[in-house]
């Protein structure tokens, strides 16, 4: 489990050395983490005995523990989250909105570059006699 950990450790502490040299505006931890997906595809382990997968299971397994620091900050800046509700709501519902409209305008470009289904004529949304 040791072993397991290490990898993990190394590969965020590799992702932040990795950002703080050249300057990427991502976070340390997100470029650790396509590091160890990286890492992974390439060592191609299959089993449970793997040292990752163990440990990964093991936070799994606890994941509700990971959210006791997020609940803890929402109760510390209650006050300062509720002067900033309508704000908070309003980027929350535009940012959903956004991101479902992008994907449907999204599926929409697929949907017409996908040939017709066998059997059928014309485009998508056409009706068919």
């Amino acid at each position: 489990m040791i072993v397991g950990l290490l990898w993990l450790l190394g590969c965020q502490l590799a992702g932040t050395a990795i950002v703080e040299l050249t300057g990427l505006p991502l976070p340390g931890p997100v470029v650790g983490m396509l590091l160890l997906f990286v890492v992974l595809v390439l060592r191609r382990r299959d089993g449970e005995d793997d040292p990752v997968i163990q440990v990964g299971d093991y936070f799994l397994s606890h994941l509700q523990l990971f959210f006791i620091p997020a609940g803890v900050g929402v109760i510390a800046y209650l006050a300062f989250i509720r002067d900033a509700a309508l704000p908070i709501v309003v980027a929350l519902l535009g940012s959903w909105l956004l991101g479902l409209v992008t994907v449907g305008w999204v599926l929409g470009l697929f949907l017409r570059r996908v040939p017709a289904v066998a059997g059928t004529e014309g485009a998508p949304g056409e009706e068919i006699e």
